[in-house]
């Protein structure tokens, strides 16, 4: 009596390298990620008692009206004027920055004017905008 055999082939997925290969793939992307901005390793940096360095951070606004009036942190000043107390008032900063707040109706040249003085002071002028919305 002959017998027979029924062969039946299921399919399966072989899934036992896919850890592996996970494992590979998450190392990889973690290093470049690493890579692409090492500023995101988070370190804790030592403390100093020392307040000798003690240098302001926050910037200097200047503020400029469609009258040509000029602002430095809300304290009018006039045009004449305007260089020698942009370099007091940055003079004990480490990076001088100044914000350039100037009305939209202003010209090219009355900004161009203001980002020359902070040029030949070696000051950072930044120019305020409002978001549109």
């Amino acid at each position: 009596m002959k017998f027979k055999r029924q062969r039946r082939f299921e399919a399966e997925v072989q899934t036992a390298s896919l850890n592996d290969i996970m494992f590979f793939l998450l190392l990889f992307f973690l290093i470049v990620s690493t890579l692409g901005s090492p500023n995101v390793i988070k370190l804790l940096l030592p403390k100093s008692d020392n307040s000798a360095h003690d240098v302001s951070k926050q910037p200097v606004t200047l503020s400029v009206t469609k009258d040509k009036e000029y602002f430095i942190d809300k304290t009018p000043i006039p045009f004449p004027e305007l260089e020698a107390r942009l370099a007091e008032a940055t003079a004990k900063m480490e990076e001088p920055t100044v914000i350039l707040r100037a009305e939209q109706t202003l010209t090219i040249q009355d900004l161009v004017d203001v980002m020359a003085m902070g040029a030949r002071l070696k000051i950072r002028m930044v120019l305020a905008t409002e978001l549109s919305k």
